[in-house]
């Protein structure tokens, strides 16, 4: 049974190359006053930006806890970014790939986000388990494979959390073979919205121990 928490945040900020370090030590300096435990620090290997995920035990009931916690984030942090933060709450789906605790314990995750059209959704959920989810399984690289839904978010769809610790280019043999272009062309054609955020991609390496 997976040990995935029910609902966790995913938040991001952009900032200039050389604020990057900057940004990573103060989220994690805030992050060890806070009192809150399982967040995790990642930065981005294809941005230029450090993400945060954190398991909410509590649900919505820590709600207000949050709002305070963000807003000692935004002023600690947010002036070393580019642009504000990006938040999400996601729920949690399925794991064809469970992690043994809330989140990857990997040195790191790839977020793979997909917006379906919603009266094809439950197709979609068959389609994925017999593509997606079976080339997940017979992937070694692949250490953990978690699926979450957005309940809010400016980037509403699915969100796929993968963890691994291979070198990334290993890692993305089994996405970028003919197979699985394949899939992603299926998935196109039938099940994804239009836009350029209707699919994309993103890697990043664990910041915190």
């Amino acid at each position: 049974m997976s040990a995935s928490a029910a609902l966790i945040t995913a938040t991001e900020l952009f900032a200039k190359p050389e604020q990057i370090d900057a940004v990573a030590e103060a989220w994690q300096a805030h992050n060890d006053a806070s009192g809150f435990e399982g967040r995790i620090l990642y930065r981005g290997l294809e941005s230029n930006s450090v993400l945060e995920l954190a398991p909410l035990h509590h649900g919505f009931e820590q709600m207000e806890e949050l709002r305070a916690d963000w807003w000692k984030l935004w002023e600690a942090v947010g002036p070393l970014g580019e642009g504000d933060f990006r938040r999400q709450f996601l729920q949690f789906v399925e794991a064809p790939k469970p992690a043994a605790g809330a989140l990857p314990d990997t040195h790191y995750v790839q977020m793979r986000h997909v917006e379906v059209v919603p009266r094809v959704y439950r197709q979609y959920r068959a389609w994925r388990e017999e593509t997606i989810f079976d080339v997940v399984r017979t992937t070694d690289e692949v250490k953990s494979f978690q699926a979450f839904h957005s309940l809010a978010s400016t980037e509403p769809g699915v969100m796929f959390v993968s963890g691994f610790d291979a070198d990334p280019a290993k890692y993305m043999e089994a996405f970028t073979s003919p197979r699985y272009q394949q899939i992603v062309r299926e998935a196109g054609d039938t099940y994804i919205t239009g836009g350029d955020n209707g699919l994309y991609t993103r890697i990043y390496e664990r910041v915190t121990a």
